[in-house]
This record gives structure tokens, sequence and C-alpha cells, in this order.
């Protein structure tokens, strides 16, 4: 028996982000993973992802992702998204899951679901 975490908890996103780390580390590019430089890759790559839908329809989105190529595609852009994320969370000494439990918990306070059910929220 094994006392890892199972698939999709928080030792998870431990793992891929020590992952991400000892690649970067292997190539000699942590030289190149200031916050700066990785908040302008992220951007990038969040680019990249947001023109595989720039034209469509919103109400087409989700059927057009589903062909095998175009999903095969979105699921490489929002690695890349991922994958620049955790890096700059690394770098910086944010614990990414933490940071997004805390983010829902305020999220809940701010948004009850009596208050906005079926309402986009707006900014005041």
């Amino acid at each position: 028996m094994t006392d890892a975490p199972p698939a999709g908890g928080p030792g998870d996103l431990a793992r891929l982000t020590a992952l991400i780390r000892e690649f970067s580390r292997e190539r000699d590019w942590e030289q190149f993973h200031d916050p700066k430089s990785l908040v302008l890759a992220l951007v990038g790559e969040v680019g990249e992802l947001a023109e595989l839908v720039q034209w469509l329809p919103a109400g087409d989105a989700v059927a057009h992702f589903a062909d095998p190529d175009r999903h095969r595609r979105a699921g490489e852009e929002i690695a890349d998204v991922l994958v620049y994320l955790l890096r700059l969370a690394d770098v910086l000494g944010v614990d990414v899951l933490q940071a997004t439990l805390d983010k829902q918990a305020e999220a809940r306070r701010r948004f009850p679901v009596d208050d906005v059910h079926g309402v986009a929220p707006r900014k005041e």
C-alpha cells in the first residue's frame, strides 16, 4: 500500500510544481525565471489560449472543442498556462493551493448563493 495522496489531491499540485522546478533546473533556465519574465510568458500563453476561442460565438465553444484535435490543442494551451502559473508561484513562494482555498472562501462570503444565484457578479 502507498502513502501517496489520491489523484487530484494537494500532493499532486506539489509534485507537479516540483517536476516543473526540476525541469527548469536541469536546463539552467532558472536564471530566466524572474517574476516579470514569468508573468510575460504566462500572458503569452493565455493569449494563445484566447486565440482558440477568439472568433467563436460563445454558445458554440463547448461543441467546437468536442472535436479531438481542437480538444487536444485546448489542453496543450491550458497546460502551458498552468506550467507558467505554477512556476511563478514557486518563484514567489506562493502556496497556490492555500491561496486558492482562501480566495474561494472569500468569494463564498462575498457572493452568498441567495443574493447572486443566476446573476453575474459586478464590480462596485
